[in-house]
């Protein structure tokens, strides 16, 4: 998620992570944090140009943060980073909410300050939806890196799609399968996507899979070296839409539009079938209870049906029985007869 909190967010980090300069102890004392030191309490692990400031009960996953981050320290078509990253990891969420302020949205599990290269994260107590810590700490880190490289005006879809991109979240391509939303609704703008990251978690999972989906696309123009030659067009114009029409001859505008078309066709019928199946489930539920009570109904007439022909079935043979026996009583009683009289 793209920091793009100013106010009261920086200014309660700031707060929060300067308040060590007076209670902080000696390890964690500050050797060029942005706000003067890291929390009190907190210890300083150094590794290149990544520092990260946890409490005892996040360092081994600090250690693994630090070791995974050098390891993958370049992003796709930028240079490498050449300022510091700092990273301080929240032990929990109430501090998490207290560092990242207000204004971040609940469902958020990371947050990222390019303008002080600050990167704020939960660490282990943060909940499954929270996704895997090193993928998404390389997702924060990749929106610092775009902003050293390219500057602060990234249209937030870029941004995040680009995040996205650099840190391998294939997966998101399983939330646009099973939109509804994009046969409901179409598919949404590249504007309108940057509006949709300021909504409920549902909708920004949405806006991250068709970000993720529109940088893929971007990438796939530049065949083999991917985003690098946008990128330096990018920097020499400073802006978008010039970059593109430099180096792929197209607007903006008509990228947005094949790229929509893209969509609707890779992702519209998966999402037509879901979206037909939900209509199933819905009629299942909704008819569902009717149609059973019918089914009972109809059981018990039929059971009540036999019931009756059985006890016909059993009345009929019971008289053609006793018929049986009286005729062949008589037939007996004249035999006896005669013989008698024969006597």
């Amino acid at each position: 998620m793209r920091g793009r909190i100013r106010g009261r967010c920086a200014w309660g980090v700031a707060l929060l992570l300067s308040a060590g300069a007076v209670a902080g102890e000696a390890q964690g004392r500050a050797r060029g944090w942005p706000a003067g030191s890291p929390p009190p309490g907190a210890t300083e692990y150094r590794v290149g140009r990544f520092v990260v400031a946890a409490y005892p009960s996040e360092s081994r996953l600090a250690s693994t943060l630090l070791a995974d981050a050098m390891v993958r320290a370049d992003f796709p078509g930028l240079p490498v980073l050449r300022d510091t990253v700092w990273i301080a990891i929240a032990p929990d969420r109430r501090t998490f909410r207290a560092w990242v302020g207000p204004s971040a949205p609940e469902w958020g599990a990371a947050i990222a300050f390019p303008d002080r290269h600050l990167i704020v994260l939960q660490g282990r107590d943060a909940g499954a939806d929270a996704g895997e810590p090193r993928q998404t700490l390389r997702h924060e880190v990749a929106h610092l890196a775009l902003a050293e490289a390219v500057g602060a005006d990234i249209p937030r879809w870029f941004d995040e799609g680009y995040a996205s991109f650099a840190a391998g979240e294939w997966g998101r391509g399983e939330v646009l399968a099973t939109s509804v939303g994009l046969i409901w609704r179409g598919v949404p703008t590249l504007a309108g996507l940057d509006s949709a990251f300021r909504g409920g978690a549902d909708g920004a999972k949405r806006a991250y899979a068709l970000a993720h989906h529109a940088v893929a696309d971007l990438a796939s123009l530049g065949g083999a070296r991917g985003l690098a030659p946008l990128f330096l067009d990018w920097r020499s114009t400073g802006d978008l839409d010039a970059a593109l029409r430099v180096r792929h001859g197209l607007t903006l505008e008509g990228f947005e539009a094949r790229w929509r078309g893209r969509v609707r066709r890779q992702y519209g019928a998966l999402a037509l079938a879901t979206d037909l199946s939900l209509l199933l489930a819905f009629a299942a539920v909704l008819f569902g209870p009717v149609w059973w009570r019918r089914r009972r109904r109809a059981e018990a007439t039929l059971a009540r049906l036999r019931a009756l022909e059985a006890a016909q079935d059993a009345r009929d043979r019971a008289s053609a029985l006793a018929a049986l026996l009286g005729e062949g009583g008589g037939r007996q009683d004249g035999r006896g007869q005669g013989d008698g009289g024969g006597r």
